[in-house]
């Protein structure tokens, strides 16, 4: 059980608001050290060896796309093709916003990154059309979780590295749950809308003239969400090259096509991307030593057996893992949960004859839904920060969303059809 004890150690260091990758590193360190009379060089070979998987390439390539949107002048064109399917519903700016981030979704990897942008690009629009400023916030938060779970999400990445599944699989799993996301938003959004008389962002019917120019301006977004999907699903290229592909068409379309990415943005996209793939990079390294101690010790094994002992019924156990989750989820960051807890839930997932594609997708929608819960909900803290809203006053505001993913998470999780239908 030595194994328990690394894991109290990791999540005692995690309470004490220590950096994860710092807390994941002391604890593999410790293991090393005090328990397993293990030489220490097998532990640096278990950090290093990750690093040697040319599939992680496929984070920075991803990250630098999502990092290129907002300069291309790309996320621009998207929001006016998002104004122009939705304005025309009551309260259009909130459904442009949900419609935004599912556009955005098949582009961006990061929902930081997509939450930071909406707020620079809706959000005073939103308030300027009557909304209070922690609604709109609470609406952009709440629909950047849709890109997590759309390909080319880095958490799809992270659980088909961590859970040797295929990532081109995993990226096709995530196009129905992702869609699904959408739906119950675009519903809450029009009942807020409704009970505090939000008006349409747009008084008449795009003519057909609008209609074509609109699009037409967008086509490169569209060539992009094409290339990178329809590239995977029908195997022209693996993920780390769908990446690369769309980095450089994205290059050229803002240096070229739109003329509006100066050399200085492209400059602070690398420094961004470089910034957020070493911090992801730290965490995979720990996680790799801590699925290496986890295996040795049998750990799935025996956590395996005990869940089987007290339940061998798929769905009580999903909906045991949705509940647990959703608990660990309002203290540690999602993507490190991700890499702790595959490796352990793993074997079990087996044993009860679930595929690991459809836990997969429960897992980083539910993690996903992490991000927007106090105390430490990565989006929310960033949201609050960025438009200047109180995080009191974005939980009263963000409840009807937060409800909305949560029935989506529900069909997710009993419908694994949504998940593996296109799989």
């Amino acid at each position: 059980m030595t194994w328990a004890i690394v894991i109290v150690l990791m999540f005692a260091l995690f309470a004490l608001n220590m950096r994860i990758y710092l807390a994941m590193f002391a604890a593999v360190l410790a293991y090393f050290v005090f328990f397993a009379g293990i030489p220490l060089q097998i532990g640096i070979q278990r950090l290093i060896a990750p690093t040697q998987n040319t599939s992680l390439l496929a984070i920075p390539f991803f990250v630098l796309l999502g990092s290129l949107l907002g300069t291309t002048g790309i996320a621009a064109r998207l929001l006016a093709v998002a104004d122009l399917l939705v304005g025309r519903l009551r309260g259009g700016l909130g459904h442009t916003n949900v419609m935004l981030s599912t556009l955005m979704g098949g582009l961006s990897a990061s929902n930081l990154a997509d939450a930071a942008m909406m707020c620079r690009m809706v959000v005073p629009d939103m308030e300027r059309a009557g909304y209070r400023r922690s609604q709109a916030a609470a609406i952009t938060a709440a629909s950047s979780l849709i890109t997590p779970i759309l390909p080319p999400g880095i958490a799809l990445i992270i659980y088909g590295l961590v859970a040797d599944v295929s990532i081109g699989s995993m990226f096709i799993a995530g196009i129905l749950p992702g869609l699904l996301c959408a739906a119950p938003l675009f519903a809450a959004v029009y009942v807020v809308a409704r009970r505090e008389n939000h008006a349409p962002s747009r008084e008449t019917m795009p003519t057909a003239k609008e209609s074509g120019t609109t699009i037409l301006a967008a086509w490169p977004a569209i060539l992009l969400i094409t290339v990178i999907i329809g590239g995977i699903r029908f195997g022209v290229f693996t993920p780390s090259e769908a990446g690369a592909v769309a980095a450089v068409l994205t290059m050229a379309i803002g240096l070229f096509v739109y003329r509006e990415m100066t050399l200085r943005d492209l400059g602070d996209a690398f420094g961004q991307t470089a910034r957020q793939t070493a911090a992801v990079l730290l965490v995979i390294m720990m996680s790799s030593a801590l699925a290496w101690i986890f295996s040795l010790e049998r750990a799935g094994v025996a956590l395996a057996e005990w869940i089987t002992m007290l339940t061998q019924d798929p769905w009580m156990f999903l909906i045991a893992v949705n509940v647990l989750l959703l608990i660990l989820g309002m203290f540690i960051e999602g993507n490190a949960l991700l890499i702790i807890l595959v490796p352990l839930l793993k074997p079990v997932v087996m044993d009860l004859g679930i595929d690991p594609v459809h836990f997969g997708i429960v897992m980083i929608l539910n993690l996903a839904l992490g991000t927007l819960t106090p105390p430490v909900g990565t989006v929310m803290l960033l949201v609050c920060n960025l438009t200047k809203c109180s995080v009191g006053d974005f939980v009263r505001d963000g409840w009807p969303f937060m409800v909305a993913l949560i029935l989506a998470l529900l069909a997710v999780t009993f419908v694994p059809a949504l998940s593996l239908a296109l799989v």
